[in-house]
């Protein structure tokens, strides 16, 4: 069993905005996706979507959207993103999904998951404070903090009672944590090392945002960007 992460999706099964209008790389994006997903991920593997999944305004108009997900092989695990404008809260997302029969998604939203040899946390995060000043902007980037930090508090209960720690510790975000010129957003740096995080991926990034994108380790945590587009509709598998 293998745990793989994309990022990104975009689907636009329920909504007519779909991503071709954004280059050649999106055409047919969304079959491309299915044939690389399930000629790759067995139905005994999990894959971490890291948000933008659907163009969806609501969650009530996500049935098409979902469906395909549920459909393509192995467990879901899903986070936010900054277009997820359907996100509820995970009350209703549960509910949604449990009344849809949508068994094989579950999501990422202050808590956390133990797969296999894994322990996943997570959150969307928010715009580096190195890319400019905040502002307005601070309110949500200190919740998403916050948010983080519950998430991996949770991952850390979670491996407390589990028993011997012996999992890779991987951080799922949305938004780049780190700017292609290397400057790491210090304060998430801060969580991921509190808790001891190895791997961090994100997404977020499209197009020619991803050719510099921070793909290496920096202080004993390995960033891998997984948009869609930039791993050419590829899940990415985290052994790697």
């Amino acid at each position: 069993m293998a745990v793989y992460a994309l990022s990104d999706l975009h689907l636009a099964l329920s909504i007519d905005k779909p991503m071709d209008v954004f280059g050649g790389r999106w055409n047919d994006y969304m079959e491309r996706i299915k044939e690389n997903w399930n000629s790759t991920v067995s139905d005994a593997d999990t894959v971490i979507v890291g948000g933008d999944v659907s163009w969806a305004m609501y969650l009530t108009d996500c049935d098409e959207d979902f469906s395909y997900i549920h459909n393509l092989n192995g467990r879901k695990i899903i986070s936010k993103g900054n277009h997820d404008y359907w996100w509820d809260s995970l009350t209703k997302l549960n509910k949604y999904i449990l009344e849809k029969g949508f068994s094989s998604i579950s999501f990422l939203h202050n808590n956390s998951y133990i797969i296999e040899n894994y322990a996943i946390c997570g959150a969307r995060g928010w715009i580096n404070p190195g890319e400019n000043s905040l502002g307005d902007d601070k309110k949500i980037y200190d919740r998403e903090l916050c948010r983080l930090e519950l998430s991996a508090a949770d991952m850390q209960n979670r491996i407390a009672i589990s028993g011997p720690d012996c999992y890779e510790r991987v951080a799922v975000l949305h938004y780049p944590p780190v700017l292609s010129d290397g400057n790491i957003d210090t304060h998430i740096e801060a969580i991921l090392k509190k808790y001891n995080i190895t791997k961090c991926i994100y997404g977020h990034l499209h197009g020619a945002s991803c050719d510099n994108s921070f793909n290496r380790e920096h202080n004993g945590i390995k960033y891998q960007l997984v948009s869609s587009d930039y791993m050419k509709f590829q899940p990415y598998n985290l052994n790697f």
